[in-house]
Order: C-alpha cells, then sequence, then structure tokens
C-alpha cells in the first residue's frame, strides 16, 4: 500500500502547482544584497578573454520580486559580458523584468575581452558596472579589469584553413620559425622588456639562429605551447640579479592564465626543448612556472649548457629531463614534479654545484634526482655517463627515497656527490647491499654525505628554499666547491651552506 500512497501524494502535489499559472511579484525596491561590491576580474591581456567571475544576488525579503532591468553601465558599447541565471539578455548585456523568489538568490557570470585602447591610458584599468534597476532603487556592482598590452607570437593561418606546422620527426605540431624580420614584430629574436609576449604553439629558432631574452622579459605560453630550439640553433636567457620580490630583472616563462587559481597549477603549457645538435645555450636568472617539462635537453652537441641562478617549479612531469646531455648547473633550484625535479638520463655529462633539488610532488613514484645511463626502445638502449657530479647540493623532499641511481652494464656509469645532503631512508632493506648506494664506505663515489637530516626550508609551499642556522645543511659545504655568490646575490662565508641559498639570504 506504501507506493499507492506515495503517488497518490505526488498526484495531490502536482495538481496543487498545475492550477498556479504563475507567481505574483512585487517591484523590487532596491533592497538587494550581493555576494561582493566589486569585481575584479584580474588582469587579462589585451585581445584575450577574461576567466569567468560569480556574482550571486540575493533577495532577503518576504516577498517574491521583480527586478525591472540589469544591465551594463556601458550598455551595448560594454566589453564586459554577462548571463544572469543561465539567460542570455541582449548580447549579455540588457536584462529586463528579472523575477527573484522570497529568500532566494541569483547567478550572475561575468567575463570580458577588452584591447590596451579600451583600457584608462593612465592606470590601464577598464572598467565598468553592473546596474540594478534605476532611480532611487538604483544598486551598482563595479567591475575592474587591468589589461595588459603584449606581443603575441602564433602561427599562421592559411587561406585554406589550415595551419603552419613544425617537423618534429615523422610528425607534425603546430608551430612556426621566429623570424628576425618579421612584418609586424620585427626581429623575433630579440626578446624585449618592452611588454610581455604571448606564444602560441612552438616557436622555434631555426638552424645557425640564435634567440636572446634580455633582463626582465616575461614570456606566456599558451597551453601546448613552448619553445623549441632546433640543431645548431641556440638560446641565451640574460636575466640578471632582481632587488625586490617582483622579479624585475629575471627572465620568467609561465603560462598564459593570470588568475592566482592557476599561479601554481602544474602542465600550463609545454616545454623549452633543446633538440638535437642545439648549441652554446646559456640560462641565468630564469624562472620557469607551471610547465609539463621545465627544460627538454638532447644531445646537444657536446657543448656544455650552462645553467646558473635558475629556478624550476610546479611541472607536470619533469623539472629538467636530460638525454644524452651535458650541463653544468650553480645555483640551481628545482621543486615539485609529477616524476622527477631532476633527470639525468640516457648518458651524459653533468655537474651541478650549490644547488638545492626537492619533490613534495603527492605521489609516491616522484624523486628530486634520477640519474640513468639507458633508455628503453632506443638504439643503442645504453649511453656512456661519463659524469654525474653533485657538489654542495641539497636533494630532498616528503618521498622517504629521493635519489635513485638506475645502471645498465654496457656503458659508463660514473656519478660522485660530495658534500651534500641527501633523503634515502632505506626503510625496506631493497638497497642494503647495493653497491651503489654505500654513502659511508664508498669514497669513490661518495664524500662527505648528510643522510636524512632535515634541511628546515622556510616554506616549501611558497617555494622559498632558504634555511638559517638550524638546518643541518648550514655551513656543511666544502669551500673547495665554493660559488662565490647564492642565488640572490648574497656572499658565501667560509664554510658555505649547502644548496643555492646562504643562510638568512631570503627573498627580497
Amino acid at each position: 500500500m506504501r507506493p499507492i500512497t506515495l503517488l497518490f501524494f505526488i498526484g495531490i502535489v502536482l495538481s496543487i502547482f498545475s492550477c498556479r499559472s504563475d507567481f505574483e511579484t512585487v517591484a523590487s525596491t532596491g533592497d538587494l544584497k550581493f555576494s561582493k561590491d566589486t569585481i575584479y576580474l584580474d588582469t587579462v591581456f589585451t585581445s584575450i578573454g577574461s576567466s569567468t567571475y560569480r556574482l550571486k544576488v540575493y533577495n532577503k525579503s518576504k516577498n517574491d520580486i521583480t527586478i525591472p532591468s540589469i544591465k551594463l553601465g556601458k550598455g551595448l558599447n560594454s566589453k564586459y559580458r554577462m548571463t544572469v541565471d543561465g539567460m542570455q539578455g541582449t548580447d549579455g548585456k540588457i536584462f529586463n523584468n528579472v523575477d527573484l523568489l522570497a529568500k532566494d538568490s541569483l547567478y550572475i557570470f561575468i567575463e570580458t575581452t577588452a584591447n590596451i585602447a579600451d583600457a584608462n591610458p593612465t592606470d590601464f584599468l577598464y572598467t565598468d558596472q553592473i546596474q540594478f534597476d534605476s532611480g532611487e532603487n538604483l544598486q551598482n556592482v563595479e567591475l575592474v579589469t587591468l589589461i595588459q598590452d603584449a606581443v603575441f607570437l602564433y602561427p599562421k593561418r592559411f587561406a585554406d584553413g589550415t595551419t603552419e606546422t613544425l617537423p618534429i620527426g615523422d610528425e607534425k605540431i603546430d608551430g612556426f620559425y621566429l623570424d628576425e624580420n618579421d612584418p609586424i614584430n620585427g626581429n623575433e629574436l630579440q626578446f624585449t622588456n618592452d611588454k610581455p609576449y604571448v606564444i602560441y604553439g612552438y616557436a622555434a629558432v631555426p638552424s645557425n639562429k640564435t634567440v636572446t631574452f634580455e633582463a626582465g622579459t616575461k614570456v606566456h605560453f599558451h597551453a601546448n605551447s613552448g619553445l623549441i630550439v632546433a640543431n645548431n640553433a641556440s638560446i641565451n636567457i640574460n636575466g640578471t640579479l632582481s632587488t625586490t620580490d617582483k622579479l624585475e630583472n629575471e627572465v620568467i616563462f609561465e603560462g598564459d592564465r593570470l588568475e592566482p587559481d592557476f599561479s601554481d597549477v602544474p602542465g600550463q603549457w609545454g616545454a623549452i626543448w633543446l633538440t638535437d645538435g642545439s648549441t652554446n645555450n646559456t640560462f641565468n636568472h630564469l624562472t620557469i612556472k607551471n610547465a609539463t617539462i621545465g627544460l627538454l635537453i638532447q644531445n646537444n652537441d657536446g657543448t656544455t649548457v650552462s645553467i646558473k641562478n635558475t629556478q624550476i617549479y610546479n611541472s607536470s612531469n619533469y623539472g629538467i629531463l636530460a638525454q644524452t646531455a651535458k650541463i653544468n648547473g650553480e645555483n640551481l633550484v628545482i621543486n615539485n614534479a609529477g616524476q622527477a625535479s631532476l633527470a639525468c638520463s640516457y648518458g651524459g655529462n653533468y655537474s651541478f654545484t650549490h644547488s638545492t633539488f626537492n619533490n613534495n610532488w603527492n605521489s609516491s613514484q616522484q624523486v628530486a634526482v634520477f640519474v640513468s645511463n639507458y633508455i628503453t626502445g632506443a638504439i643503442p638502449e645504453v649511453k656512456d655517463l661519463t659524469a654525474a657530479t653533485f657538489n654542495n647540493c641539497i636533494i630532498y623532499g616528503s618521498y622517504s627515497t629521493e635519489m635513485i641511481l638506475n645502471k645498465k652494464t654496457g656503458a659508463a656509469f660514473e656519478y660522485q656527490f660530495n658534500n651534500c645532503l641527501l633523503k634515502f631512508d632505506n626503510v625496506s632493506n631493497q638497497f642494503t647491499t647495493n653497491p651503489d648506494y654505500q654513502f659511508n664506505t664508498d669514497p669513490t663515489h661518495y664524500n662527505a654525505i648528510i643522510l636524512n637530516k632535515n634541511p628546515n626550508f622556510f616554506n616549501i609551499s611558497q617555494n622559498k628554499f632558504n634555511i638559517d642556522e638550524t638546518s643541518a645543511a648550514f655551513a656543511k659545504g666544502n669551500s673547495a666547491y665554493l660559488i662565490p655568490f647564492d642565488i640572490l646575490g648574497n656572499t658565501r662565508t667560509l664554510p658555505p651552506d649547502l644548496g643555492a641559498y646562504q643562510n638568512k639570504s631570503f627573498p627580497k
């Protein structure tokens, strides 16, 4: 009998509501409440649409009301657009006779696409307001957006609708070659700090050319975008020391989503890719954020890739993935990567001094440092690892083992750790008899190792890897490997601290 009773009850309810053609409302009296009185749509690039922002409107009265109008102050000329409870209105600008039940609320979603010419020339702000009703019942919610002018670099689109591509082996990807005589942008191989750059697709440096980034250059990569340095091509990053926390002289590579919610989201763009045969590559005072792979370095031509005073954060796969490469790194900081902060694989020659490798990725599969002399599926499968040297470094993270050596016979595997702090907790004793992990009894490969001691970084979540006197890395460096200045330009004292930061040197 219960199902029959329930169906009878539902029928009675439906019959009551079916007899009511509509609810009766009264006009709004200007007593609406809002979740915000000003909506900041954050920074957007000229001509690029913003994210969608939300406003909640409340009717806290006991009456069902009708709001005569909800509109943008600049009317149909406004660069903002909105929906009101899913309704489109007139071009997303004007809405008439919007009903709102007693003790209920509605959602308004707001976006904008504006040009730098639309903004106030003194502060580059574009503003408007959402107006509810008019006359004495008028209520406003302010809208504010900062517009940034930028240089846009992207593949050409042809008359047949196809897009310019780059050949990568047997595949093609959306991309283009940088042109030193571009009719619109001028010399695209010279990046300046006049305006930020926004790159769509992969920008490639042609063979026998060099791309240069001057101090203070900011480059934003769209999804599935990056930079390729081709065979016989070069890249020079010429950042310099900054004096404030705005990193005004740093060269910065990051995604093109400028909202705070995206400031630490990994994998927003592709990689800086030094392909087979790239040459004479230098990086100084570079910050890379939120890439898939920060630096992908493959089989450079024998010249050393110089990486100094560089920070790489929040890479969804690798901070640096090097394959048969030759790298010299000083004052290098890498944190958070889905697989490894630093991976020196398929042989090569590597030297890192006064560097900090940390990985707090939420996965037991991650490591801070991975070293290998082979790669599966390649011919040949193994390559000589002629050197992997770490001096005065910190290798740490959230997992029990943050350093892995992966060796196969048939090729050289030379490594050495001098005066390093290592996180390597042999919990299950699986490495007890492994000859590659004899930290205290193998002077050929390990000297003055500090094992499983906390470096007491200042704030890992904010990528602040500074230390003080409480750190196990304090004054444990060897002056034979001294880099005179730390990543912030502070003079190292003797004996120096391990890692990229001298104690008490905090980001300015």
